[in-house]
């Protein structure tokens, strides 16, 4: 397999495991300080981007203004699955796209898709690490008989990938 197709397959993957997991800790600089907010994940690989429907009286917003440069993190500790990605924010006024993402869960935040204070929070990916593992039970028989032969356990894929 050539370079290109694996480190294609490696983007493929990270796509995939993310729209998988869906929910996400973003972070974000609030000057020397690093801060994290659970966010459910609108996985667009086609435009390149991480989707948020965000609220401009949140204080992400204003950290992304001073400082684009974020990371999320998905964990799906039952299937052990796992993905680190850094990239870009921005956040926008779209309507269009709020409407588009509109889904049961925002009316937990806003009245409506109409609502002046939504706004789109889109992460363009710069690159990921993913950890993808086989599941818990086999991950732990898998760490004992390491343990037991004093080698080490073989737990799944991890790769560092360029997006």
């Amino acid at each position: 397999m050539s370079d290109v197709s694996k480190d294609r397959q490696d983007a493929d993957k990270v796509w995939g495991l993310m729209e998988k997991v869906g929910i996400c800790m973003l972070a974000t600089r609030d000057g020397a300080e690093i801060r994290a907010r659970p966010m459910g994940a609108y996985v667009r690989r086609e435009e390149n981007a991480i989707l948020f429907l965000t609220d401009i009286r949140r204080h992400k917003d204003d950290e992304i203004a001073r400082d684009p440069h974020v990371c999320l993190a998905f964990a799906d500790s039952r299937g052990q699955t796992y993905v680190s990605l850094t990239g870009r924010a921005a956040v926008s006024y779209d309507l269009a796209k709020i409407k588009e993402l509109w889904s049961t869960p925002a009316k937990a935040w806003w009245d409506g898709p109409q609502d002046p204070n939504i706004r789109i929070l889109t992460v363009t990916p710069n690159d990921a690490e993913y950890w993808d593992s086989p599941g818990t039970v086999v991950s732990y028989v898998k760490m004992a008989a390491a343990a037991v032969t004093n080698t080490r356990p073989a737990l799944g894929d991890n790769r560092k990938v360029a997006m």
